[in-house]
């Protein structure tokens, strides 16, 4: 099992800047890859970026590419998603998810990913 507790969500006016956390915890297996997900009521969820805990790769939405910058501390078990350049149309709520499993979809497919968190409201105003 893992545990993931997103944070750093926050109102921001756009041109702002916003970093989220996600921290696994209590969990018994090993992570390969962690996600970021946005997703409104009645909207499809999207893929923002994602890391691969092992090599270090990442993957972006073209959307937020040259904008948001994912990166993770091994020894705080946690990644962050850093949001520069903020729009309003960046307004979500945002999910971390891991995967435990070695091969899967493609990263920005959620059902890669075996573990989500509870989420944190993002907001940019314009």
């Amino acid at each position: 099992q893992v545990q993931l507790v997103e944070s750093g969500g926050d109102s921001v006016q756009a041109g702002g800047s916003l970093r989220l956390s996600c921290t696994a915890s209590k969990y018994t297996v090993a992570i390969y890859f962690m996600g970021w997900f946005r997703q409104i009521p009645g909207k499809e969820r999207e893929g923002v970026a994602a890391m691969h805990t092992w090599y270090g790769s990442t993957y972006y939405a073209e959307s937020v590419k040259g904008r948001f910058n994912i990166t993770q501390d091994n020894a705080k078990n946690t990644v962050y998603l850093q949001m520069n350049s903020l729009k309003p149309e960046d307004t979500d709520m945002y999910y971390c998810a891991a995967d435990s499993r070695m091969y899967g979809p493609s990263w920005s497919n959620g059902s890669r990913y075996n573990y989500w968190g509870q989420g944190t409201q993002v907001t940019v105003s314009s």
